[in-house]
This record gives structure tokens, sequence and C-alpha cells, in this order.
């Protein structure tokens, strides 16, 4: 099997060069830094240890943020490379401004690639979060005896039941992990059956939390959103802003000075976005333009990476995208963790555990249509603060999560 996944990898090799070239058209790539993926790298590998840790995109990055920010501390540690898929986050990961720190977009999972990246770098542990699973790399990473971690290992049922088809090939890819921290009890099971042999689970990273978090907003836009019935919907997809658009229509035949804050999973959408409020003859405003606050503002677009934390310090209600279309919903705990009441859609199969955690604490629910949506919010901006109770309980999880995750990676 494994030689099947080589003769397909090598085919998507092939057809790289159009891939790359229908992304740059979409903004989706890097014009400078899309080389990286060939192995071209843009930045020069240093004497000294090296520990590598790869994420697919935003959501699983920011999970690792906390154990970053303590390696940085770690003096035995000479540099972090950090490694990624896709071109938001790279642009998140450059906001931390982490002296340690490399970013390099992850290479094509041939043989040859995998094998030449790492004669690079060098790297004398590697760390895989969610469900990261990469057979090439891997099997070269063994070949090299470079450890292997696998964090906050997810494994849908989905995922499982495609592993589980290739059942010799499944095995010998996850018996190459020397370590699994789970995301969940049922990825745990999920991870073991696949045959990964030390399996352990202490909780979602994701309830993790940096140090570091700094919330900037200019004083005027402050000032501006206090005086406004606000409620954002963050991390949306593809006809999610439109649904939000009309219940904002519905919501503002009570509430005169509405504002709704859009924060969309791709910001690249944002003219597409954009025109869709417009259809709906709402006045649009983005965060990119500097416009000076207009007071009949309906609908305020987020167009900046690495914001979402502002918004939420500045909200009482969100609605998080990716859960009213087949997506598997987007990350709540960073909007919990500002005291923030929850909506979603029926669609959350990525985080189940964790929405199950927040709906028994009264910290989410779920809405259907946009009916629902308006009387749950027309009911959530009567409210008057965030909850300090709830920032406190996720602080408290968070860091016990942290601490025992650490106290097991060994580097």
């Amino acid at each position: 099997m494994l030689f099947l996944y080589r003769i397909l990898i090598n085919f998507i090799f092939l057809l790289s060069p159009i891939i790359v070239i229908y992304r740059l058209i979409r903004k989706k790539e890097d014009l400078k830094r899309f080389k990286e993926k060939f192995c071209f790298f843009s930045k020069n590998k240093i004497d000294g240890k090296l520990i590598w840790f790869h994420g697919a995109s935003v959501g699983e990055l920011q999970s690792i943020v906390p154990i970053l920010e303590k390696f940085e501390k770690n003096k035995k540690i000479k540099k972090i490379l950090v490694t990624s898929n896709t071109l938001s986050s790279s642009k998140v990961l450059e906001k931390l401004k982490l002296r340690k720190i490399i970013h390099q977009f992850f290479p094509i999972d041939t043989n040859f690639h995998s094998q030449k990246f790492l004669d690079y770098w060098k790297p004398s542990s590697a760390f895989f979060i969610d469900s990261e699973i990469w057979p090439n790399m891997f099997m070269n990473l063994k070949k090299n005896k470079i450890p292997i971690t696998l964090l906050n290992g997810r494994i849908t049922k989905k995922s499982f039941q495609r592993w589980k088809f290739f059942n010799n090939f499944s095995k010998r890819i996850f018996n190459s992990l020397d370590l699994c921290l789970s995301s969940s009890k049922k990825s745990k099971k999920y991870l073991l059956k696949l045959g990964a042999k030390k399996v352990k689970f202490f909780g979602n990273l994701k309830f993790t939390q940096s140090e570091n978090e700094k919330i900037m907003i200019s004083n005027n836009l402050k000032k501006f959103i206090s005086s406004k019935k606000i409620w954002c919907a963050s991390s949306t997809h593809h006809t999610e802003e439109k649904f939000c658009g009309i219940v904002h229509m519905e919501l503002k035949k009570k509430y005169k000075n509405l504002l709704t804050i859009i924060i969309p999973r791709h910001i690249e959408r944002t003219d597409e976005i954009r025109d869709e409020m417009v259809n709906l003859n709402l006045k649009v405003q983005t965060y990119g333009s500097n416009e000076k606050m207009k007071n009949n503002t309906d609908i305020y677009i987020v167009d900046a990476y690495g914001k979402t934390k502002t918004f939420y310090s500045l909200c009482k209600n969100v609605f998080l995208g990716g859960s009213l279309i087949n997506h598997g919903g987007q990350n709540p705990l960073e909007a919990a963790r500002y005291g923030c009441s929850i909506l979603h859609g029926p669609n959350v199969n990525n985080f189940v555990e964790i929405y199950n955690f927040l709906k028994k604490n009264k910290i989410s629910q779920k809405i259907k249509g946009q009916k629902k949506m308006t009387s749950s919010l027309k009911k959530l901006l009567i409210k008057k603060t965030n909850s300090k109770k709830t920032q406190y309980k996720l602080k408290v999880i968070g860091q016990q999560i942290l601490d025992t995750t650490l106290k097991e990676i060994k580097i």
C-alpha cells in the first residue's frame, strides 16, 4: 500500500504546478514562498538543537502557542521550526514574534522531498498536530531515528473507517509514532485500534491559553463599538455570511443601533461578502479600509488575520461558523475564554466533546435556522457582562492540560 501511496503522491507532484498557479490566482499561496513546498527553503539552518512542529492551518498552530512560548524559554533548544500548509497560518505565526521560531511551508509528501526536508533541517524531534498523518515523512523520520509525537491527536469516525480499510498500511504508519497525546477519549480509542502504541489523553490542547495574549484596538473603534448593540459572526464560510446578514435585518427591527461584526474564515472572500451584504441593502465597512466608522454601518467585516481575540473581548455574543454547512464547525474555546455566549449550527463534528462541555455549562446553544438565531440573539443582547466565572474555569482547565502535556513531552 505504501508503494501505491507513493505512486499517487508522485502523480500529485506532477500536477502541482497547475495546483499552485490556481492557488496563487485565488491568493491562497505566497508568491515568494510557495517554493518552500518543493524544498527550496527561504531560511537558513543554523547549528544547534532544532525541534519541529507541524500543523495544517490556523487552528492547529494556535493550539500549540502556549507550548511554543514555554520552549522559547528552554535554553537547550536553539531553534523551533514550525511548518504549516496554508497562507493564513503563516500570517498568524508572524504575529507571535517569538525569537526562536522559523516558519516554512510543509513539503509535498513524496519520498524524495520528505527526505530532502529532513536532510536540510535535521530536527531532533518532530511533533505533528491534530490529524496530520503523512506516510512518507513518517517513514523517513523513523528511518532517521527521529522521535515522532502526535499532539492533540484527532481521529474522526470517518477518517478511522478510511484508515481501517487499509489495515496493514495504517498499522505500519501509526506504529511509527513514539507517543500520541489524543484530543479526546474517542480519538484515543481510534488511535489504539489503528496501531498506535503509546496513547494518552490529558485533555484537548485547545483549552490552553497563551501567556502573551495582547488586545490591540484603536480607541476610536473601541468607543464606537461600545456605543452599539453588537454581536459577532466568526470563522464564517460561504452562505453563512448571507444567513447572518438576514438575521441582522430582523434584529434591526428591534435594535436600531445594531452592529454585526463578521470575521470570515478566509479573508480573501471579503469582496464577495461585501457584495452579498450590499445586495441586502446593508451598509458595509471593512477593518482594513481604516475609514472613520460611520454611524449607519450595519456590517463590519474584519479582513485581517489574528484579530478574533480583539473582537471577542468587545463582544458578548458570538456565532461560530463552519457549523451551518457540512464543515464540522470551528473551535469555540477562544470565544468562551473571553466569556462570550456562543451560538452554533448543527454541524460541529470536529468539536463534539468541547461543545458538550460548553452546553453543559450553559455557554453555548445550537441553532438551526434564522428564526431560532434571531430569537436567541434577542435574549442574549439583553445580557450586561461577559462571564468571569467561565473565563476562570477554562483558564484552570487549560493550565492543567498544558502542565501535564509539557511533562510528558521529551525533548
